[in-house]
């Protein structure tokens, strides 16, 4: 007597929950992704075969253009900013008001000497965005960039400090400033590269 196959079905998979998920984590990466700020001038770093990742928290960066013109990016904490630009207004003999304070917590990177900085914040932020000041002087007679970091990490001792140059930047500016951050005993920091055969 021959066999009696059972009849198939085909098996019917809920993809509802496998959506939910994908919506979840879709959002997920959406809120908490930190998008990279552009630099105020186009700078392209020296290639290195170093794969090291720089650390995402308490981190200032100097950026150099290949004209030599000094940009200072302090720490992103609004309260920080603040203590920062009332600590080197004081040093400079310039008053900032609450409203200046506010509006240098929003400012992507100081471009400018200490006494252009109030006319710098009263421009619109889409203009500061765009604006490309004389830089900060960093050399043996001013040397407000060495400032800047100075003051931070007296605010924050646990401050980390990145530097980015052009490869075209040339070298005696750059020097000016490793010797300033010398002067003030200030010697571990991270130099910013791009890959060999990548260009950022």
């Amino acid at each position: 007597m021959a066999r009696v196959k059972p009849k198939r079905h085909g098996v019917v998979t809920d993809m509802t929950a496998m959506c939910d998920v994908a919506f979840l984590l879709l959002t997920f990466f959406i809120l908490t992704t930190q998008f990279k700020k552009p630099d105020v001038e186009q700078i392209k770093p020296p290639s290195s075969i170093s794969e090291k990742i720089l650390p995402d928290a308490s981190l200032m960066t100097i950026n150099v253009t290949p004209g030599g013109k000094f940009y200072f990016q302090p720490v992103e904490n609004g309260t920080e900013r603040m203590q920062l630009l009332e600590s080197m207004g004081n040093q400079y003999g310039i008053k900032f008001t609450n409203e200046e304070k506010a509006k240098f917590t929003k400012v992507q990177a100081v471009g400018v000497p200490i006494t252009q900085l109030k006319s710098y914040l009263d421009l619109p932020e889409d203009e500061q965005k765009t604006y490309k000041g004389a830089g900060v002087p960093m050399d043996s007679t001013n040397k407000q960039l060495v400032d800047w970091v100075q003051k931070s990490l007296a605010i924050n001792p646990e401050y980390k400090l990145a530097i980015k140059g052009d490869v075209q930047t040339e070298y005696p500016k750059v020097k000016s400033l490793f010797e300033g951050l010398r002067d003030i005993d200030f010697l571990k920091f991270w130099l910013i590269t791009s890959q060999e055969g990548k260009t950022e």
